[in-house]
């Protein structure tokens, strides 16, 4: 049975960083492409970034570039999301998301998710 678990949410101020982690189990994890979404309180659900199964590619939204890291270590069955310089507009919902693909391709299902953390910036 394949559970993903985040981790490492909570308050923090506008400005500052914070990193979630996402332990998975169930699963041959170096085979799957990772990935962070969030949903914000009324909003869709966004794609933050997504990272391949060696961590060689990475992909982020528009609305996190330059800001947010995704990275992994294979060894610990463990993906992370580095988020710096947060703003209150990134308050949200965070799921770890897993894609029985080596890497992430446009508009293909999410295989599992996690169950979510919560992540609130105050300005």
């Amino acid at each position: 049975q394949v559970q993903l678990v985040e981790s490492g949410g909570g308050l923090v101020q506008a400005g500052g960083s914070m990193r979630l982690s996402c332990a998975a189990s169930g699963m041959i994890f170096s085979s799957y492409a990772m990935g962070w979404f969030r949903q914000a309180p009324g909003k869709e659900r966004e794609l933050v970034g997504t990272i391949s199964w060696s961590g060689g590619s990475t992909y982020y939204g528009d609305s996190v570039k330059g800001r947010f890291t995704i990275s992994r270590d294979n060894a610990k069955n463990t993906v992370y999301l580095q988020m710096n310089s947060l703003k209150p507009e990134d308050t949200a919902d965070y799921y770890c998301a897993a894609w029985s693909s080596s890497y992430y391709y446009i508009d293909v299902p999410v295989d599992y998710w996690g169950q979510g953390t919560q992540v609130t910036v105050s300005s």
